[in-house]
């Protein structure tokens, strides 16, 4: 528990260690404590050094006398930890250096949302493979809309209008995301996220499907139309909170997908997708 909280507070193991040496044996050189602790003397020195500025090691000189063999007095320096209350003022300290920090980044927060506006979001891929890969991609889509509930409706552009969507989840309106099936790919989706919809209809996302192939039953709060009923199309996607996924087989079979995060992509797959489903 005591190394739980130390590395809470923020010391990583060496610096536990020096720390709770230099508690075990009191007044005592580098040299011993990093013996104790079993940190080479070096390393020892510097931690100590970064323990002092944390206030919870202080140190002091003593010197020894060497008459007898005829040289000169010399200084030895010792480190001693201070009680241990003395992390709960550290706590403090660094809670105060924290409030001063956010003060300091809240007036830095217009220039540098200016330079990110300036320089442009620029469009970020992300590559999964195997099963795996894909449950990471159905996670990502359940998390995003999870925390983006409020999309603008299609209505306001001519699109369909916005699905109603009445219990489980957050019960909003309008938390959708569209989808081009391939039947060829669909069945890795469901091996890899087999409680998607489940988990898609608790969380109160909804989506629309335009199907290439055969398509599946509705599981609620989902709409469906086919583009072609007969013939697949190599690549599934999904076009979500500002992302397109897109999902298909490599060349040894094994499926692959990437995320590409960019908000004109989005818009302009969305416009696609939205012109397409109005003609069906």
């Amino acid at each position: 528990m005591i190394v739980e909280n130390l590395l809470q507070f923020g010391l990583d193991e060496k610096e536990i260690s020096v720390y709770l040496a230099s508690i075990s044996l009191g007044p005592a050189p580098a040299s011993a404590i990093a013996k104790q602790s079993q940190v080479n003397r070096g390393t020892t020195y510097d931690i100590l050094e970064r323990l002092l500025k944390l206030g919870v090691v202080s140190f002091y000189k003593q010197y020894q006398s060497r008459s007898t063999s005829g040289g000169k007095d010399q200084k030895k320096q010792y480190f001693v930890a201070e009680p241990p209350q003395k992390l709960l003022d550290a706590v403090e300290n660094k809670k105060r250096s924290l409030d001063t920090l956010k003060v300091h980044i809240s007036k830095s927060l217009p220039e540098l949302e200016s330079l990110y506006e300036k320089s442009g979001a620029r469009p970020v891929a992300k590559y999964y493979e195997g099963s795996a890969g894909l449950r990471i991609i159905l996670q990502d889509v359940l998390a995003t809309m999870s925390n983006n509930p409020s999309q603008p409706p299609l209505s306001l552009r001519g699109g369909v209008p916005p699905l109603k969507i009445r219990g489980g989840g957050r019960g909003v309106m309008n938390s959708t995301y569209y989808v081009y099936s391939s039947s060829d790919i669909k069945q890795y989706l469901y091996k890899a996220y087999s409680n998607f919809n489940k988990d898609r209809i608790k969380a109160g996302v909804a989506n629309r499907v335009i199907a290439f192939g055969k398509g599946g039953e509705l599981a609620g709060l989902d709409e469906r139309r086919c583009l072609s009923e007969k013939e697949s199309t190599p690549t599934y996607m999904i076009i979500y909170g500002g992302k397109v996924a897109m999902i298909s087989l490599s060349a040894t079979g094994e499926p692959v997908g990437v995320i590409i995060e960019d908000q004109g992509l989005y818009e302009t797959q969305k416009m696609i997708f939205e012109f397409v489903w109005n003609k069906l």
